[in-house]
């Protein structure tokens, strides 16, 4: 859709009216700022990922469900990216596993299987992403922390608390051991570490008292930020020598309370009368209350202040010359500081918003004396822009200090909005973040069901019913049914599409309890909801650069498909023009054709396959294709894992906090885990080469971080392209290898590489064929720090490569998979995830027997539930064994941009 209906359809206000009259002296004009504003947004859309899960947390074993909605202006359904990148990230920041999404209609969906290989009890963060998404910063992707159990391999509870008094150094840690049945762990003896990515800090040891407790201590440390890296690891002897290890997060073991101060509008401007937020965090990054009083530096009290919600409030100052203003803190823990306000400009603006009319935003702009007197008659510009869509304009002349505006709300969408005033010149002045609220302009989605209570394993039948505007709504929505009675949860801590396109996507930094401010809203929540846009900033759009014409500069277009791309020379290394280049995918049946440009190059484009799909590239059906070879490009993009900005929503204790879930699960595994038989048919166990090999590299740990299998390997045309996208936890930058975490924290040491236990260059693996590499070993840290002491380096890859056959005859198709024809390549390239579909049991109730329970916590997930033309749609399946209560999610959009969300609950008895 082009921008020029968007702006039909919200009514862009362009006024002069009572704001005012012709600047004498612009420079630029308000019309110009629009155009050039809109069609930076018109030819850079933002897009925004919102993924819909099944349950807020999982365990270990358990399948987490998704769906992944995709939208860009006004919430619209993305037409921009076929393809959607879904990582997910551990606790320290290393990618586990990643898959690639095929969009359709702005949607895609699928599944995460939590095997138990690749996943352990901890906090990890899922993120989504389009490749167009990444030309801006990570920041602005979409994140979810997900914390995830384990109900099957751990049989001790632990519950850790840091009784440190803020602002000291000192690390102490109280820890409680019990059994899964909530019996303590009493006068068992446990050993620990304080360990992080340079080795170990501290150690100790000690016994539990009778109700399973103890008291870990540390000397003061000189480091805090080191030891908020590092882990507490605790190993307890359970006896009949079985030991029980586990790992707590030290990131909120010290810290200080913290306040900050934003001035309405962004500054203090002496001689006017300002609106200030505040906002309080405690170490663990969530809200925490407090009170004080603001004095000048005469020691005057000038305001008092107190948190209204989650440490955030507001209070009132009027600025003086010549004078400073501190504030005196007192925090909900008994600890105070005294803190800095912002210094006050000599020379300014200064924004007011009043949101509290149900018809009108309201803006009032007030200029002090010294900004008046050096800029009367001068133009001044007020633009907002909402959505990815200016919807307001005006301009007018400063010939008084203090003007307003209104912008009709009927004219908005419903979401974050930013005012902007601009000079003549194009500089911004001042901002302001305001949230409009009109449900008028959402989906308007109603779920009932056939009862209002249900047996065990009963059918159930919901209707669902979409409207938009009061009329019926062609919707399309995900829905999930989940026992609420075995899966707890805190209702205003979800992140949902409302929370997520609205309100998170728009604003910087974490926020706290988002689904607060979207149910049940009164006033209250609707002014504590303005203080929360008081102190959270806009995202990344600015007006100054777009107006200048100085973008920024764009480093990936939109994919429309799967694209294979690379170069076709010969043996000589000149490139090859016109060259005809094949690739075939067997197991869709299909080929295509390309032809080579000047350079040698070929692109295949909008292509569709599976990640497990073998491709094939082949270039035999040239003249003397035998002198030819094909170099495939490295397609796969994945961007640098970034700090978790949701930190603060990661579960310290999760065994503890999720015991009513763990239970349930593993109960639910007991149910169903059967041994299955294990035939063994050899006893001969084939030798792999290792780093162990290698005198050099015996002392690295026996066991990798990551080990990249020949499987992974074998296809590879190009071994350092392949091991750039294969290499976990390691990014590839300027010609060398790097710990991804230690990068991302400014550690710019290079780990080493070696090849048969020898050290090698990087551009040594250009060398390499894949066929011929028995693995990759990765080591992102050197324990005993024997190699990177030896090479000063930081981190270890070793390429292990296959033995050379000795004694036996060698087959030519041997020989072919070892030396594979230049011209002729097959790889297995990333392609799309399979999408698997959820499984729901039939029952027939009529029975008495009822083999086995069934201890489901979701019963129904269905990502792709279409609405008719009357805007109606029926869902049947079956209830567990699970009694209590049952809660149906129901989420979605509709083609016109409208974004709904509905809750409904029921029992099973």
């Amino acid at each position: 859709m082009k921008i020029c209906t968007f702006l039909s359809a919200l009514g862009l206000i362009i006024t002069t009216g009572s704001l005012t009259a012709h600047a004498q002296t612009d420079s630029v004009d308000l019309n110009t700022i629009i155009d050039k504003s809109q069609k930076y947004l018109d030819e850079r859309p933002d897009e925004k990922v919102y993924l819909h899960f099944d349950k807020p947390y999982y365990a270990v074993g358990d399948s987490i469900w998704f769906k992944a909605y995709v939208t860009t202006q006004l919430h619209m359904p993305s037409a921009i990216s076929k393809i959607l990148y879904v990582d997910i990230i551990s606790g320290t920041d290393s990618l586990v596993q990643s898959l690639k999404m095929q969009v359709r209609n702005g949607m895609a969906w699928g599944t995460i299987p939590l095997f138990e290989k690749s996943y352990r009890e901890g906090n990890y963060r899922i993120r989504a992403y389009t490749k167009w998404m990444t030309n801006n910063e990570p920041a602005y992707f979409f994140n979810k922390t997900i914390s995830i159990g384990d109900a099957i391999n751990n049989s001790v509870v632990t519950h850790v608390n840091y009784p440190n008094k803020p602002g000291s150094n000192k690390f102490d840690a109280r820890i409680k051991y019990q059994n899964q049945e909530g019996a303590p762990y009493g006068n068992r003896k446990v050993t620990w570490t304080v360990e992080n990515d340079n080795g170990e800090l501290a150690k100790g040891k000690g016994t539990t008292n009778a109700n399973g407790y103890i008291n870990v201590n540390i000397a003061e440390v000189k480091n805090a930020n080191e030891l908020r890296a590092a882990r507490l690891i605790t190993v307890v002897d359970l006896g009949n020598r079985k030991q029980s290890t586990q790992s707590f997060s030290l990131k909120t073991a010290l810290g200080n309370d913290d306040l900050q101060f934003f001035p309405e509008g962004g500054d203090l401007v002496t001689g006017v009368r300002s609106k200030v937020g505040l906002k309080a965090i405690s170490p663990n990054g969530m809200s925490i209350d407090v009170k004080g009083t603001v004095t000048d530096n005469e020691d005057k009290v000038v305001a008092n202040f107190t948190s209204q919600h989650l440490g955030m409030g507001t209070f009132y100052i009027l600025p003086e010359a010549n004078k400073t203003y501190k504030a005196n803190v007192t925090f909900a823990d008994g600890t105070s500081s005294t803190i800095d306000l912002p210094k006050a400009k000599t020379s300014g603006l200064v924004m007011t918003v009043n949101n509290t009319d149900p018809d009108n935003l309201n803006m009032r702009i007030v200029a002090n004396d010294e900004y008046f007197k050096a800029n009367q008659n001068k133009g001044i510009y007020i633009v907002a822009q909402s959505g990815g869509v200016i919807c307001y304009g005006a301009k007018t002349i400063l010939n008084k200090q203090a003007f307003g505006a209104s912008i009709p709300k009927i004219k908005l969408k419903t979401g974050a909005i930013v005012v902007t005033a601009l000079s003549a010149n194009g500089d911004p002045l001042c901002e302001r973040l305001a949230f409009i609220w009109r449900p008028a302009d959402q989906l308007d989605v109603n779920l009932t069901a056939d009862k209002k209570a249900y047996a065990k394993r009963q059918k159930v039948t919901l209707n669902l019913l979409s409207k938009a505007q009061g009329a019926p709504a062609e919707s399309n929505f995900s829905v999930a049914v989940v026992n609420e009675t075995s899966t707890p949860f805190d209702e205003n801590g979800e992140t949902t599409i409302l929370t997520q396109i609205l309100l998170q996507s728009n604003v910087r930094g974490h926020i706290e309890k988002p689904n607060y401010y979207f149910t049940n809203i009164d006033a209250t929540k609707l002014d504590n909801l303005d203080a929360l846009m008081l102190t959270q900033g806009y995202r990344h759009f600015t007006y100054k650069g777009i107006i200048t014409g100085k973008f920024p500069p764009l480093y990936a277009l939109p994919e429309q498909g799967i694209e294979l791309s690379g170069t076709l020379r010969t043996l000589t290394g000149l490139p090859v023009k016109g060259g005809n280049v094949r690739l075939s995918i067997d197991d869709r049946n299909y080929s295509v054709n390309a032809i080579t440009n000047s350079d040698g190059t070929f692109k295949f484009s909008n292509l569709i396959f599976s990640d497990s799909s073998k491709v094939t590239v082949s270039a035999r059906n040239n003249v003397q294709a035998k002198n030819l070879m094909i170099m495939m490009d490295n397609n796969d993009y994945l961007p640098k894992l970034d700090a978790n900005i949701n930190t603060a929503d990661e579960i310290l204790n999760i065994d503890s906090t999720l015991t009513t879930y763990l239970q349930n699960s593993k109960k639910l595994y007991d149910n169903t885990h059967m041994l299955k038989e294990v035939v063994i048919k050899s006893t001969t166990i084939k030798k792999t080469v290792t780093h162990a090999d290698y005198p050099a590299l015996s002392a690295l740990n026996p066991i990798a971080d990551h080990v990249i299998s020949p499987e992974q390997l074998g296809a590879c045309n190009n071994f350092l392209n392949c091991l750039q996208t294969a290499a976990l936890g390691v990014t590839f930058v300027d010609n060398n290898f790097y710990v991804t975490r230690d990068y991302n924290q400014g550690n710019k040491t290079p780990m080493q590489v070696f090849v048969k236990g020898m050290a090698v260059d990087v551009n040594y693996l250009n060398s390499l064929n894949g066929a011929e590499v028995e693995s990759v070993e990765v080591f992102l840290k050197d324990d005993l720090g024997t190699v990177n002491r030896t090479y000063n380096t930081n981190g270890v890859l070793v390429v292990n490569m296959k033995p050379i056959p000795k004694g036996t005859p060698v087959k030519l198709s041997d020989l072919e998979t070892l030396f594979p024809p230049k011209h002729t390549i097959t790889l297995s390239p990333k392609g799309y995830d399979a999408v698997k579909v959820f499984y729901l049991p039939r029952y027939d109730i009529t029975k008495s027997a009822m083999p086995g329970n069934d201890l489901r916590t979701t019963v129904f997930w269905s990502p792709n539930v279409t609405t008719s033309k009357t805007g109606t749609a029926t869902l049947e399946y079956f209830n567990g064994d699970g009694k209590g209560t049952y809660r149906a999610v129901v989420e979605g959009i509709d083609k016109d941009g409208n974004i709904g969300r509905t809750v409904y609950r029921y029992q099973v008895n």
